[in-house]
Parts: C-alpha cells; structure tokens; sequence
C-alpha cells in the first residue's frame, strides 16, 4: 500500500541496532531502503535482523576495495537520505565523509547516530548499548538514590532505539524542508544525548510530596491467587466502580478508600497496602485483569513477550503482524509505528538474503543517477515547521512529548488543558516547554465553540484519549475533518485503535506489564518497571514521526489524514532486539534485577569504590590485556574470563 516515504531512496550502512532500526522505521512508510553490509554480512548476527532489514534491499560491498567505494558513492549520489551509526570520523577515513557526499548531492539528507557527539571527549569510545546506559544513569533506574550499591541491567536497547526515534523524526522533518526548495542537510542523533528524551523528565524537580504506602491510588504490581502478577492502578475517575466490582465498599467506613485520609495518614495507608496485597491473592490474574476491565479501571496481566506475541488484540491491533522469512519460517514481530490512515505503508517483503539484489542495484548504479532538478535549491537558516499551528488536547507524557517534540522544531503549539482537572499536571516543565497554553472545558458548548474556531488556522490536532472519549466529546477526528478537510489528526493511546482494547484505559506501566517488558525486568521475581518511562516518550516521538510523514503527504498532494500511535506499538519496536516469534525460538536474553550485562565482555564490574561498565569483543582482548591489571585476559574465554575480570575488577578503583 502508498506510504509517505514512496519514491524516497534510503543508503542504510547501519548496523547493529540503530541505523538497521532507523532503516526498518524508514522502510515501512515506504522507503526504497538499500542495505549495504560488509563482505560476510552484519556485524551482528541476531534473528532481530528479520525484523531490521524487512522491507529492504541488500548489496555487499567492500568499502575498503576502491570499487566498491566508488559503487557506495555513486548510489549515495543518486539517494535521498543516508543513515550510518559508526564512530565520528569513522566514515570520514572510509572516504564517505558529509563534505564528500554532500557536495556531489546537495539534497542529500546525511543522518548519523554515533555514540557519543562528534564535538564530545568520549567520541572515540565506542558506543556499546552498556556504555551508554551506564553513563546516562539508566541501570540505576527512575527511583533508585544516586547512590544505589548495585546496577540493573535491562537488555531492551534503550539508547538505540530512542537515537533510531529521533533520527527518522529528523530525517522526516529534513524532507519536508526539502520539498519546500531547500538543500539537505547533515543530521547527528548521539545515543547518549537520545537517551535524555527518556530520562530527562527524572531530573526536573518535582515540588509536589511524595504519597505514603500505594499512594492513595493502589498503583503496583500485585501477586495472584495462580502465583502470576498483574499491574493494578485505579486512580482514574472509575475507583469506584472498582471497589463495587471488588465488593470491598465496607472499606470505605474505615477510610480505606479516602484518598486525602490516606494522604494525609501514613498508618491508615500502610493497613490499606497489607489489605489489598491480601485481596489480589483471592482471584487468579486472568480474573482480575477481567474483572477490572469491566470496571472501567487499569489492570493488566504481567504477561511474558511470548504471551503477548499471541494475544488476540495484540494480532488485532496490528502491535505484532506475521512475516513469511526464507531462514525462520513464520514470524511474529513488532509491526507498523506510527500507523497512518491515508499512506499506511506496508511490510514490503522479509528480510532478504544477503546480496540478493547485487544485479539490480548494480544495473541501478550502472544507468546514472536521475536528471538533476532544474529547481532553484537554496540553503536557509529556520525552523523546519515554522509557520505550522498545532493544538494540543493531550495530558501526561505521550502526547504532550508529541507536541513539545513539533515546538522543538518551530510549530506554533497551544496547550489545551481542562481548567476543572483537579490532579496535578505530570511532568509539565518538561513535556509543555516551548507551548502557550489556554484552558478550555471542552464539554461545554463555550469551550468546544473557542475550540473550533481555534481549529480553523491549525495544521494538526494531537490528542490522546481513548476512542469513545474523544467521540463523546464531538472532537474526533470524522467531525474535525468535516470542518478542516486538510487536517492531521494524531491519536495516542495506550493500546491503539482497533483491536478489543480499542476503548482500555492504560498508562504507561500497563504497556510494560502486557507486552513483557516487565516480566523481563523483574526475572523469576516480582516484576519491574523499566528504568524509565519509555514507552511515553517514545510514543511522543513516533507521532511526531507521524505529523511529519503527514504533513510530507500533504505537501504533495493536498491531503490530510489522521494517524495512530500507541504506547504498545511502542514497547514492540523497543523490544525489537528480542521479540521474534518462530519455531526453535530461545529467550535466553538477561533478565531480572541480577542481571549486570549480556555476557563477560559486555557487562557492569564491581570495583573497589563502585561500578563500571566493560564494553568489548573477544579482537579487543589483546589490547585489553595492555591495561594494568587485567594482564593475561587474552588468553580466556567464558566463565573463566568473566571470573578473572570480577577478581580484577574488585581491586582497583
């Protein structure tokens, strides 16, 4: 099907996981995405691969060979946008540096994701998933002291993924500056810098107390009459349908349920926590998480990624979709993110076999790039949305980072927030920089009246209640188009649009729980919130993403549209790396609260005044031997390596 990217050559010289992740976001909009891999494939030999490079095309060329350096370069001088993720400087030496290419392609969009910035002292060390979670305090997570004694490792490549999120957010908004007449242009997304959208909300300080006990909410992880655990959370405007579908009403003489008591009473709160944890074993999870769904509150089982590869609105909703793969056979992998309803895109085709299309590309190469356009190109110094109006009806974290993503780039943003909401407004200095803000009650007919006329100078409306919320308001997105045929109408939600959840209610702890982020985390424990919020934030980048890919169709041709994002579309495409579903498949990624790294030389070490991260590959052991101290670790391999470097490790600071 059309996707927004059609007729958009894409040179992916990425590996591991970022540039393939970006070459994949690319592709499934509609991109002809070219994957160049060195003579005996990628670096990394993953399954996830299937996921990474379906939709592409593959050719091998030896970089180092002067022909097929030259081959690199004339297909780089007939694309559109190039993506690489080695180590500034790397491709400069390679002879496939931005003045080079940018020169013999003046409309070329130059999009590299190394490690650390190009202008940053660590530029030169290698950017290892590990090194960057260790120096970007994510293996400490969101509620963990600054000086907690143990690291957590989590094998979901955060860094990664969120560096793929913000480059193709760039490469999108890059294209559509483009098509307005101007150059292209070199883009850097470090990982290091990625991973603050994430974790940035953190170090703004919150002037508000922390609540006793639950919270006065009865958010958590609950254990289950079957042993399983379920995600509880009920302080949204159903409680009490809660308490009646639970026959605990009597709680209420005691105060159990008065939120401002519980607040305000740390010994009532701590009788309230013992009861409920007693409660949620009287039913098994499955019962719960039904049970509470009828009630209009948030629940959810802590379901493994393999349960979830085959839940029924997971397939339903297109979370995860099937792929016929020439090596693996069927497999259940993330789907589309976002999901457009004009250009939706498509999985083009699996993964395809190393070099498959070496004739084709080469015959590509051979017949010359296209006639250049006669167009005037010109190189301007402005936002890439300046001029575009936005309104934002969005609360919390997901659709507010959507909007305070589009200001970032010059949009004109107006917050919209309810002036009757009486709880307080999350993380508002981080996700609202950068907007004006109005009050609107939008159930009122003086509210929705400011709100249309509002309407009639916008470009996008960003919102994300859940269906039959925005419906019941008249604000959804059939209504809005009648009177703005042109609009883009972004929806985030917790677990999209279609599909039996369509209409839950859910937060970012319910994407962890049902797709098994936090079962992954938690290992044969209790399960565990990843560090941080992660599905939000990047659920805010994936519909910027989508504003963009939109308002590019748009250009074009006129047409607005409307499009879904969702915090489980989300947890997939971050879960990318491990959530392949086929026959003979092994989950034997780290999990749990123990876990320091994924093996000895990728893995946090205990010195004698705190942690540090090891980085490395087994051609790196004779230089590491070099170092003083670690003497003699070239020789070993395994166990016997992984003992020596924690024997080493714990003597030196």
């Amino acid at each position: 099907m059309a996707g927004a990217l059609d007729g958009i050559k894409v040179i992916d010289f990425g590996q591991y996981v970022a540039g393939p992740l970006t070459g994949m976001l690319l592709a499934d909009q509609g991109a002809d995405v070219i994957k160049i891999d060195p003579p005996g494939g990628p670096r990394w030999d993953t399954p996830a691969n299937a996921t990474w490079n379906r939709g592409k095309r593959s050719i091998v060329l030896d970089l180092k060979n002067p022909v097929d350096l030259q081959r690199a370069r004339a297909l780089v001088k007939s694309s559109d946008v190039l993506i690489e993720n080695f180590r500034p400087r790397v491709m400069e030496r390679i002879g496939l540096g931005t003045k080079t290419l940018t020169d013999a392609n003046p409309k070329l969009i130059y999009c590299s994701m190394p490690g650390f910035a190009s202008d940053d002292p660590r530029s030169g060390v290698p950017g290892w998933e590990g090194i960057i979670a260790a120096a970007s305090t994510t293996m400490r997570g969101p509620r963990a002291s600054e000086t907690a004694s143990r690291p957590a490792y989590t094998a979901i490549p955060i860094a990664s993924s969120y560096a793929a999120f913000q480059s193709v957010v760039s490469i999108a908004m890059a294209l559509w500056v483009r098509e307005h007449g101007d150059t292209g242009q070199c883009i850097e997304v470090p990982l290091f810098d990625g991973m603050f959208t994430a974790i940035g909300g953190q170090r703004i300080i919150n002037p508000y107390p922390a609540m006793p006990g639950l919270g006065g909410t009865w958010t958590g992880q609950f254990e289950c009459k079957d042993g399983r655990w379920v995600m509880f959370g009920s302080g949204n405007t159903n409680f009490r349908e809660f308490v009646k579908a639970a026959g605990i009403t009597s709680w209420d003489k005691k105060g159990l349920t008065d939120r401002e008591r519980l607040f305000n009473d740390p010994e009532l709160a701590a009788e309230q926590e013992r009861r409920i944890i007693e409660l949620f074993k009287t039913k098994t999870a499955q019962q719960w998480e039904n049970l509470i769904a009828k009630a209009g509150s948030e629940c959810a089982v802590c379901r493994t990624s393999a349960e979830w590869l085959k839940h029924p609105h997971a397939r339903e909703s297109k979370a995860v979709i099937e792929v016929n793969d020439p090596k693996l056979g069927t497999i259940l992998q993330p789907g589309i993110n976002p999901r457009l309803d004009g250009t939706p895109g498509a999985v083009r085709g699996p993964a395809p076999a190393l070099d498959q299309h070496r004739e084709e590309i080469l015959a590509e190469i051979e017949a010359g790039p296209p006639p250049a356009s006669t167009d005037e190109i010109r190189a301007t110094l402005r936002s890439a949305l300046k001029g575009i109006k936005v309104l934002d009806l969005c609360i919390i974290l997901a659709g507010p980072t959507c909007g305070r993503t589009l200001a970032e780039f010059g949009a004109s943003v107006i917050k919209i927030d309810n002036p009757n909401r009486d709880t307080t407004i999350a993380f508002h200095n981080s996700v609202n920089r950068g907007k004006r803000s109005i009050l609107l009650d939008l159930k009122s007919d003086e509210g929705r009246d400011i709100f249309w006329r509002l309407l009639e100078g916008t470009d996008v409306v960003v919102q994300n209640y859940r269906k039959d919320r925005i419906a019941a308001l008249g604000l959804g997105y059939e209504e809005v188009r009648k009177r703005k045929p042109d609009i883009i109408y972004a929806s985030l939600n917790a677990y999209g649009h279609i599909g039996p959840w369509a209409d839950r209610p859910g937060h970012e702890q319910f994407a962890q729980a049902t797709t098994g982020m936090q079962a992954r985390f938690g290992g044969d424990g209790q399960p565990q919130l990843q560090p941080h919020a992660i599905n939000d934030y990047g659920t805010g980048l994936m519909g910027a993403y989508g504003v963009a890919l939109a308002l590019l169709h748009r250009q074009k041709t006129g047409e607005g549209q409307s499009l879904d994002g969702a915090l489980a579309y989300t947890a997939m495409t971050l879960q990318s790396a491990l959530v392949q579903g086929y026959d003979g498949k092994t989950w034997e990624e780290p999990r749990g609260q123990n876990a320091l790294g994924s093996g000895p030389l990728h893995r946090a070490y205990q010195a004698s005044d705190g942690w540090v991260f090891l980085g490395a590959r087994v051609v790196d052991l004779p230089a590491l031997s070099q170092v003083p101290g670690l003497e003699g670790v070239e020789k070993l391999r395994g166990d016997a390596l992984e003992h020596m470097l924690e024997g080493r490790f714990r003597h030196t600071t």
